[in-house]
């Protein structure tokens, strides 16, 4: 079992968040919803990672419900961590310093297990490079005779075919966690107190349906099938199937901004479309819906909760949720006075009508996105699309009458039995509807296109299908001439080279570890990310060069990268790399729905029309849950954007602490949430986006402190002063102290243009000690001064001195303080129209009366602003 790591001088990471790192903030560990158990209570120590980096991360709904999950189980604590932006690995490495989670502010090897969400499949390198700055072995072989954590894998992608990552894993779960995850943590609990070990422990471990260790399995050569080597484990390794549960949603509030920066609400979980293509489709069967009722409590109670302006309701087909339209009438009913917007991913073109326009619609109405996939109707079905021409036409139709203009379609490029036709047919749907579409408004409908190559996946009716590099270009070419006669497009075309990656390791069997891992050892980390592509993918070109594979895996540029060899029998009849997966689906049946579609032969939605006998419905895996739509409420009506202005309360308050590194924006989106949060009737802008009136006087430098700040709020409704002070020192952090709250008229100009002045304490420093008097007289020189000029460039680059000296009312020496630091006070202007006097401007003031020394600035810390009398 796990034995904790000491480390002899523990590692000093309060010192590494600074201002030198960008966006420190999203290091924190304080956000709203994080939670901090008390370390010595806990039995199983988790931390649960997202290897991307924290704005993509922490808005990831998975992560925040298992999160949310396991520290809900008694003696169990669970922290997370994210991959570090490249100025905090290099400040990691530099000071050999284990990366470390959040919350706690410890070293991830004093963990007993810790766990990566693998959701694509080149976050597999992230994943190793999150391993190296953990300093903990990338492989279970090499953390065999160390005191590590268990490492394992989670997520679609690790469902899929573990196979190519099974050697950096110790275990790997497959499928849903949010009740698998609880059963591991308590065959862990149970191993920590019997003292197990750690090959007692997994094999407990592999007991547990879902949880696939791969040390107890070997690959064939001859196939690379996968095959137990042991008689106590199962030979197939059975997908977990959980209820969504929406209340587990409400979770992080993260202080930067993020991807998704909303309430995210599961309202129905997997799809039976049954698109060939599709692997979640495939992955997530059977499908269920959350109760209606469960859905709009969820979003009411965690939009209060959160203080979020808007929230997003999350399944792979939305429109399927045949209670969508009455569940989001009801929620926008329940939340019209708090001028929330509702967004919708990818929805259904065909279930597209007047209902979701209205739940989509309102004040800031959301962009629409469809996902057409093919060009022609051909090709819809043979992808068993079940879209008609009719119903594509008839949902963008509805679109431009209920107001858009502008739609966003995803197409694909490169499909089982696809004809230059079928591509340039693309083009040929989207001038077909705007000609259909253009009695219907006086403004042009303009299109959003994304083009993506299709990526053959495990466990879908294409995983046999080989697809060519050189088609996708050619295909491309074809297609950007064609597209470029048409006006009002902004088109999107994925890397070939991604799908290539993607492909070549998504349909891998267990030898390609290594490839992975020489792969990132050549740089090929962020994979997906356009500024690092033309590198990655030079490094998996070479790391498949060395492998020695390429009698397996051809290179990309001939076009073929199956997984499977060329034989003179049935393809379709080879074992596959992940056959000992069993996500539920019958591989017969993949194998004539295959068949189906090359005759564009179409199967029904189980869900609605019929079972299509795939396998998946029983005692495992459960059936279909569909709730019958409850009646659609009557809609009350939109955000009301006029509103009085009745009363103004204005705020000081302070900055210190962690909030130091808050910046200034994202400090204006916190009081926005508080105010939410706290049901304080904050008055709103009029206009097309409506926004809480809510003036900060001045922003405040990142990594400063301040005792002095100045806030104005506006509101509708009038509060009593005691009352408005309580509920906006309840929901603000300890490190933003309310200092005074003082009503002033409605009327008046607002702080921000009554301010004229700040005063400052700022520390400074010197290579050497300097004696006080030295200091003063410095001081005074500086004081005197009549004319010190400072260049200035604008934000288009033209250059101007100003006289620092004019910005200057007084300054003092105040006192000194440790290693070569003093303390000086002083009082400038600070004024909204760019007449300020900063601490940086005040240092170059005494460099330039001691041009012998360097003086550095060490901190700032702002006391007091000061406003001229109001009108």
């Amino acid at each position: 079992m796990v034995v904790t790591v000491s480390r002899p001088q523990p590692a000093d990471y309060e010192a590494l968040i600074t201002t030198d790192v960008f966006k420190p903030a999203r290091y924190l560990g304080n956000e709203l919803g994080a939670v901090h158990k008390p370390w010595d209570k806990a039995v199983i120590r988790w931390v649960l990672t997202y290897p991307e980096v924290y704005e993509v991360g922490s808005s990831n709904l998975g992560h925040i419900l298992l999160y949310n999950v396991i520290n809900a189980q008694p003696r169990q604590l669970c922290d997370r961590t994210y991959l570090p932006a490249k100025d905090l690995c290099d400040k990691l490495k530099e000071k050999d310093y284990p990366l470390f989670a959040l919350e706690s502010r410890r070293s991830l090897q004093e963990f007993d297990i810790l766990g990566f969400s693998l959701s694509y499949e080149l976050g597999a390198t992230n994943i190793l490079e999150m391993l190296s700055l953990a300093q903990i072995p990338l492989t279970w072989q090499e953390r065999e005779n160390g005191d590590y954590p268990f490492i394992f894998a989670g997520g679609q992608t690790a469902t899929s075919n573990p196979e190519p990552y099974a050697d950096f894993f110790d275990f790997v779960v497959l499928g849903d966690g949010e009740e698998l995850l609880p059963e591991v943590g308590f065959i862990l609990e149970e191993a920590k107190v019997n003292g197990l070990s750690k090959e007692e422990t997994l094999l407990d471990l592999a007991q547990v349906p879902g949880v696939y260790v791969p040390r107890f399995y070997e690959m064939a050569a001859a196939d690379g099938s996968v095959h137990p080597i042991r008689d106590d484990v199962p030979k197939r390794i059975l997908r977990r199937v959980a209820t969504p549960i929406p209340a587990y949603s409400i979770g992080l509030v993260p202080f930067v901004e993020t991807v998704h920066d909303r309430l995210t609400v599961e309202i129905r979980r997997g799809c039976t479309r049954g698109c060939r293509f599709c692997q979640p489709g495939m992955l997530t069967r059977p499908a269920t819906d959350v109760e209606p009722e469960k859905v709009v409590d969820a979003i009411e109670k965690g939009m209060r909760a959160t203080g979020y302006n808007e929230f997003s309701l999350l399944s792979l087909s939305c429109s399927d949720y045949l209670a969508l339209p009455a569940v989001g009438i009801e929620i926008r009913n329940r939340l019209k006075d708090e001028n929330v917007s509702l967004s919708l991913p990818s929805q259904r073109v065909d279930r597209f009508d007047e209902n979701i326009a209205n739940v989509v619609g309102g004040t800031r109405k959301a962009g629409l996105t469809f996902a057409p996939e093919a060009g022609t109707q051909r090709m819809r079905d043979v992808i068993n699309k079940g879209l008609t021409n009719e119903e594509l036409l008839r949902g963008i139709q509805t679109a431009v009458k209920e107001g858009w203009n502008k739609v966003k379609l995803y197409f694909m490029i490169g499909l089982p039995g696809e004809t230059d036709v079928d591509v340039l047919g693309i083009a040929e749907t989207l001038r077909w509807l705007r000609q259909e579409c253009a009695h219907l408004s006086n403004k042009r409908l303009n299109f959003n296109i994304t083009i993506s190559n299709f990526t053959p996946k495990p466990h879908t009716p294409f995983q046999w299908h080989s697809v060519s590099s050189s088609e996708f270009q050619r295909k491309r070419e074809l297609l950007e001439a064609e597209m470029r006669k048409i006006k009002g497009l902004k088109v999107n075309y994925t890397d070939y080279r991604i799908s290539a990656m993607e492909d070549f390791v998504g349909r891998g069997d267990r030898r390609l570890s290594k490839v992975v891992r020489r792969a990132w050892e050549l740089g090929a980390g962020m994979d997906a990310w356009w500024e690092n592509l033309d590198k990655a993918y030079g490094a998996w070109e070479q790391a498949i060069a060395e492998s020695d594979l390429t009698w397996k895996y051809r290179k990309v540029e001939s076009g073929e990268w199956n997984v499977f060899e060329t034989s003179d029998s049935d393809p379709l009849d080879a074992p596959l790399p992940w056959d000992h997966i069993n996500t539920g689906i019958d591989k017969q049946w993949l194998k004539d729905d295959l068949r189906r579609a090359l005759e564009a032969a179409t199967v029904p939605d189980c869900a609605f029309d019929g079972c299509s006998h795939c396998g998946i419905c029983g005692t495992d895996f459960g059936h279909n849950v569909v709730y019958q739509p409850p009646e659609i409420p009557e809609f009350v009506g939109e955000f009301q954007r006029d509103q009085q202005r009745l009363q103004r309360f204005r705020v000081r308050f302070g900055k210190k602490g962690d909030m130091r590194l808050v910046s200034h924006l994202d400090l204006v989106r916190l009081f926005d949430r508080v105010v939410r949060r706290a049901s304080i009737p904050v008055a709103f802008t009029n206009g097309f986006h409506p926004s809480g009136r809510i003036s900060i006087a001045n922003a405040l430098t990142l990594g400063a402190t301040s005792e002095g700040e100045i806030i104005d709020f506006e509101l509708k409704e009038i509060l009593d002063l005691d009352d408005f002070r309580a509920r906006l020192t309840e929901q603000l952090p300890d490190d933003i102290p309310v200092l005074s709250v003082e009503e002033v008229p409605v009327k008046s100009k607002a702080a921000t243009q009554l301010l004229t002045e700040a005063e400052y304490l700022i520390n400074v420093k010197t290579n050497e000690a300097i004696a006080p008097e030295t200091w003063e007289s410095w001081i005074q020189q500086v004081q005197e001064a009549t004319e010190i000029l400072f260049e200035k460039k604008s934000k288009k680059g033209k250059i101007r001195q100003i006289n620092l000296c004019d910005r200057l009312t007084s300054i003092c020496f105040e006192k000194t303080l440790d290693n070569n630091q003093v303390q000086i006070r002083y009082r400038g202007s600070c004024r909204n129209d760019g007449t300020l006097l900063h601490a940086e401007h005040v240092v170059y003031m005494l460099n330039h009366v001691a041009p012998e020394q360097d003086i550095q600035l060490i901190h700032t810390h702002r006391l007091n602003m000061f406003l001229e009398e109001s009108e």
